[in-house]
């Protein structure tokens, strides 16, 4: 069950990105975060109220308000680098740190996948950089900032992983609440010292709204993935989320796939094999 989760979770994650991304080329990346995390937070509640739920304990909404602080600040840097144009480059470097943290952590922590499984994890980081075009010539490109910041929201976004592990089981999607309570309050302040507009979004409302709302939406499912499996391995799984960039990338930007990525795509395959079979 969580191996499906941790898919399902990585193809949201991607299609958000791609949107966040999307939008990011022509409005400011914390309007973008601000309004897109609010519309996230508008669906969320009606879905927890709606689940009947007890209110978690305190410990989860401290464990879901870091996390929102965390969120929103590594999807501010991500949208930033993912709107200078090169996608190619951010979604690898910052996959792949964000998957480092949360394996770190979880075999730190005591978790011990299979002898398989652990073979299957550097396989999976190899498969994830590829599918991003690591190797294509827009990565060669890449300022120094655009690096430093992918890196930075990588970071985050494996904290965030992380955070969300700690939450208790019986929580429900509470934890993610707390996160938007947190993050959106935040980014509106941000957002208001920073002059920035909300009007600003409207010509690319469909994006912005998009990736909020499916970033929200991720982070759930990846909650409740996690909370089936070892973080070590959901999380790896989890970062394949590039991929789905990839696919919206060709089929929407006409952007041409190189034979690194196809490579990519076929490691990514072998090492969802090595992580499930053992």
């Amino acid at each position: 069950m969580e191996i499906i989760l941790a898919l399902c979770a990585a193809a949201v994650y991607g299609v958000a990105d791609y949107s966040g991304g999307r939008a990011s080329r022509s409005v400011s990346p914390i309007v973008v975060t601000a309004i897109g995390q609010g519309c996230g937070l508008i669906v969320l509640l009606v879905i927890v109220l709606a689940s009947g739920v007890p209110t978690p304990p305190a410990t989860d909404w401290f464990w879901g308000g870091i996390g929102g602080i965390a969120g929103a600040s590594g999807l501010l840097a991500f949208y930033k680098a993912m709107g200078s144009g090169f996608m190619t480059v951010v979604a690898p470097v910052s996959a792949v740190t964000a998957t480092a943290v949360p394996v770190i952590v979880g075999l730190s922590l005591g978790e011990r996948p299979s002898v398989l499984s652990l073979c299957g994890i550097p396989v999976a980081l190899v498969a994830i950089a590829l599918v991003s075009d690591i190797l294509g010539p827009n990565h060669r490109r890449a300022p120094r900032k655009i690096l430093l910041m992918s890196i930075g929201a990588g970071s985050v976004f494996g904290s965030l992983f992380v955070i969300l592990g700690h939450t208790s089981d019986n929580s429900g999607l509470w934890p993610v609440l707390a996160m938007r309570v947190t993050s959106v309050p935040f980014m509106f302040m941000v957002m208001y010292f920073t002059k920035n507009k909300p009007s600003a979004a409207r010509p690319q409302m469909k994006y912005v709204a998009g990736s909020g709302i499916l970033d929200t939406a991720a982070n759930a499912i990846y909650l409740l993935a996690v909370r089936h499996g070892l973080m070590s391995i959901v999380a790896t799984i989890n970062s394949f989320y590039p991929a789905s960039t990839l696919m919206l990338a060709v089929g929407l930007d006409k952007e041409k796939i190189h034979k690194p990525q196809a490579v990519g795509l076929v490691l990514a395959g072998v090492a969802l094999i090595m992580i499930t079979v053992s």
